[in-house]
């Protein structure tokens, strides 16, 4: 077999009976080209180039963290080379390209673009929503989004669903009902949990679609018996591992989801939101919303390339205040103008993005916490008080 050098592989039974190793001296020098050491230790740099290509995309579709392919590309000079390969980019898992916000930089925004550019799917949304919601590049955020959308990114399909529902970047005017009720029911196709109780939410009120009561109950039916059907598996995948490690059943608590008809159930764990939301929650847990809507033009300019930036920085000064995140903890997205995200009917304090983050929202928090005591003990003390200081003086 012969390499791309033209070389050939050393064979072991070409210089007969196997002898003793000699030690080479340092007045000796180095061994001769073509003697059996010297061939065999080339060996590695003699590989083809599309075998370690190979090895390297294997490492990156397995890979659980940036680091391990980081880690892999640190080897050499030809494995750094190698690695930027887009065969070896595009097959690059989902937590191989989880870059967190703690750890944002230069260097990470480049390679999320490198790895959308070989076309993968996961860094296009991932940085799609990076550049939409943190960085305020609204135009070249959603295109990334879009590019995710037509390969069948189900998040991405979702997450603009939920850009079209409230017109994120634009006025109240520029919501598209029948475009956000299209996308997520390509998303629930796909098998999005989220973008099916959505879509059922819709079917039910008649918002973006006729109005069907029965079929949007059908679709929440079927999210919530997704939902119990994950939370089953997990359970099982960690009671297995707690029986092959010899050691006590893990006591990981699993919130409830099934909030649509109020039943209890435990469902997925909590912490499993995708890497895109978790960046928006890290990003905005250190920036506050305001200061960081005010400084997004400049944030932009500086992370993206003129070519690619439109200039529509998601608002600043007297724009940015007043923005809020949604309440549902797992999800992240901010508000891109003052009163964009729906807010509870009943309490008024909590806002959400989407019709499925209050439901989710409501069964593992907000239900404790909507029912306005305060206001209602203000309002009985209130007439009261009037009476009291209307009578007169004895």
């Amino acid at each position: 077999m012969r390499t791309r050098r033209g070389a050939c592989y050393c064979s072991p039974c070409q210089d007969g009976p196997r002898r003793k190793r000699r030690r080479v001296g340092v007045a000796e020098g180095p061994a001769p080209a073509g003697s059996g050491a010297g061939a065999c230790g080339d060996m590695f740099d003699e590989l083809p180039d599309d075998l370690v290509v190979s090895i390297l995309a294997d490492v990156a579709a397995s890979a659980r963290s940036p680091a391990d392919l980081a880690g892999a590309m640190l080897t050499c000079k030809r494995f750094r080379e190698l690695g930027g390969n887009k065969v070896v980019l595009a097959r690059a898992s989902p937590r191989c390209v989880a870059v967190r916000a703690g750890a944002w930089s230069d260097a990470a925004h480049r390679f999320l673009q490198r790895c959308a550019d070989a076309g993968n799917l996961d860094a296009c949304y991932l940085l799609g929503m990076i550049r939409f919601y943190c960085l305020g590049s609204r135009g070249s955020g959603a295109a990334l989004m879009a590019a995710a959308a037509v390969g069948g990114h189900r998040e991405a399909l979702y997450s603009l669903a939920v850009i079209q529902f409230n017109g994120s970047g634009g006025t109240k005017d520029d919501r598209d009902l029948r475009a956000g009720a299209a996308l997520c029911a390509r998303a629930a196709s796909l098998g999005h949990v989220d973008a099916l109780r959505e879509l059922g939410h819709c079917l039910q009120d008649g918002y973006g679609v006729r109005r069907s009561v029965l079929d949007g109950r059908r679709l929440l039916i079927q999210a919530n018996a997704r939902e119990l059907a994950a939370a089953v598996a997990a359970s099982a995948s960690l009671l297995r591992a707690a029986a092959g490690g010899g050691g006590k059943p893990a006591s990981r608590r699993h919130s409830c989801l099934l909030s649509d008809f109020g039943c209890h159930a435990a469902a997925k764990a909590g912490g499993e939101a995708h890497a895109a939301n978790r960046f928006l929650v890290d990003w905005f847990a250190s920036r506050p919303l305001a200061a960081a809507a005010a400084t997004a033009a400049a944030s932009a300019t500086a992370a993206v390339s003129a070519a690619e930036d439109d200039g529509g920085a998601g608002g600043g000064g007297d724009e940015s205040c007043g923005l809020r995140l949604c309440s549902h903890a797992l999800c992240g997205r901010p508000e891109t103008r003052r009163h964009e995200f729906r807010r509870c009917s009943v309490c008024g304090v909590v806002n959400y993005c989407s019709r499925a983050c209050q439901a989710l929202h409501w069964k593992t928090a907000h239900k404790a916490e909507c029912t306005p005591m305060d206001r209602w003990l203000d309002n009985a003390v209130a007439p009261n008080a009037a009476a009291a200081m209307a009578a007169p003086a004895p």
